[in-house]
């Protein structure tokens, strides 16, 4: 259900108790694209996130996405409602882009300096293959652009100087409403309160595994110790859940070692058969199934494409998407790394990817459980409940958003 309007009046008109997950992406607070919802300030007013607590059932789970540069005050804000804060996810990704001044080239431009062209460096590109023009803003890693002599000593000085890191990560956190009574009670009493390790268990392929587990166990005789010749069918179940996500990119697998097949090691005790002269048999070493390789097998989610932005979306007009061009004003300050530019459909800046909302439904809220997401978007958290069979209640303030929802949802319930 598409609730159109500010969330602080939506929210007041759910029922107290009713939802049993929010996952949501706030705005960052960094006036993103001089887009004034990013602007207000509502990520880090409390009274939000109490109206967000109000209608969470006990004992569930908040996971909202925040900028690494504004992360704290999210948290804080979220803590301040209410919610206990139970861990941070890491969404960890090579493809974001660094939006920083040259400091060599403002001193230049400052004193009016001209300076020489001395080669063209190539650099990455959009979406669309077109080169990313940051001006004076350029990087080691916007598109192709002239590389210039400093022309001042005082240029000269301050070359190769910048004022931003390249974006590669964005924290999500975990949050809970206090529990009624033990865990335990409050399962069974709400259906809500613990994650599901299971269901977001790390195979060989990066993807979930946590069906079909097999415990068959071996059967042990009070004289003759463990019997032989006993079916022992291995466990299967992948690796444990991380608070670590990252988008498989060469350039994030890179910063991890090869290694060899993940393995519980299992120390022999030694001594008798209970109730025998045996001697124990030698117990042999789990193994995590996740084949060996790259360290980083951890659940991986590239960033959202284009056609995964756009589908659903034919019947609406082109727009200018947003992110690359930078701010308004061109001062390039905003920007979580997670935007896109060129021409679409979905022109919302920052959407999410699907199969990383898919991952985050399921590690929080039960089958068939309600989710809510205060701020919408392009309806991302919507269309990946639909797809799921989770009934779902979202809030979005901006007008020119509702179609591209509307239409995203009406083509997951066609193919659901």
């Amino acid at each position: 259900m598409l609730l159109k309007g500010d969330c602080r009046q939506q929210l007041a008109t759910l029922p107290d108790n009713s939802i049993h997950a929010i996952i949501t992406d706030p705005p960052y607070e960094l006036g993103f694209m001089g887009k004034t919802w990013d602007s207000t300030g509502i990520a880090y007013n409390p009274e939000v996130w109490q109206q967000c607590l109000r209608v969470l059932k006990p004992g569930g789970h908040l996971l909202a996405f925040g900028g690494s540069r504004t992360y704290h005050r999210l948290a804080c804000a979220i803590e301040d409602a209410g919610f206990e804060i139970r861990d941070q996810i890491m969404w960890v990704y090579g493809s974001g882009f660094p939006k920083s001044l040259n400091v060599s080239k403002a001193i230049d431009k400052a004193a009016g300096a001209k300076r020489e062209v001395i080669g063209i460096a190539k650099g990455a590109r959009n979406g669309n293959g077109k080169n990313i023009d940051y001006g004076e803003y350029g990087s080691s890693e916007s598109g192709d652009y002239s590389v210039t002599a400093p022309a001042t000593d005082a240029a000269k000085q301050w070359d190769g100087w910048g004022t931003a890191l390249k974006p590669a990560h964005e924290p999500i956190v975990l949050a809970r409403k206090p529990l009624d009574g033990t865990v335990a009670n409050n399962v069974l009493t709400h259906g809500v309160g613990a994650l599901n390790i299971n269901e977001c268990r790390v195979g060989t392929s990066g993807g979930t595994s946590a069906t079909g587990i097999d415990l068959t166990h071996r059967v042990r005789d009070a004289k003759q110790g463990f019997r032989r010749n006993t079916e022992i069918t291995q466990l299967d179940a992948g690796r444990w859940p991380a608070n670590f996500i990252h988008d498989g990119s060469d350039e994030v697998l890179e910063l991890f070692p090869d290694t060899a097949a993940g393995i519980a090691r299992r120390t022999q005790s030694g001594g008798k058969t209970f109730g025998g002269n045996n001697d124990k048999p030698a117990m042999a070493d789990l193994g995590y199934d996740d084949g060996g390789g790259s360290a980083a097998r951890f659940f991986y989610c590239a960033k959202a494409s284009r056609t995964e932005r756009n589908t659903g979306l034919d019947e609406l007009p082109i727009r200018q998407g947003g992110g690359m061009q930078g701010t308004a004003d061109k001062t390039l300050k905003t920007g979580s790394g997670n935007e896109r530019d060129g021409k679409q459909q979905n022109f919302h800046p920052t959407v999410k990817p699907l199969a990383l909302i898919h991952y985050l439904i399921k590690l929080v809220t039960p089958p068939g459980g309600t989710i809510l997401d205060p701020f919408l978007g392009s309806g991302t958290t919507a269309v990946a409940a639909t797809q799921l069979g989770h009934p779902w209640i979202g809030c979005e303030l901006t007008e020119d958003y509702w179609p591209i929802i509307e239409a995203r949802i009406n083509h997951a319930q066609q193919l659901a």
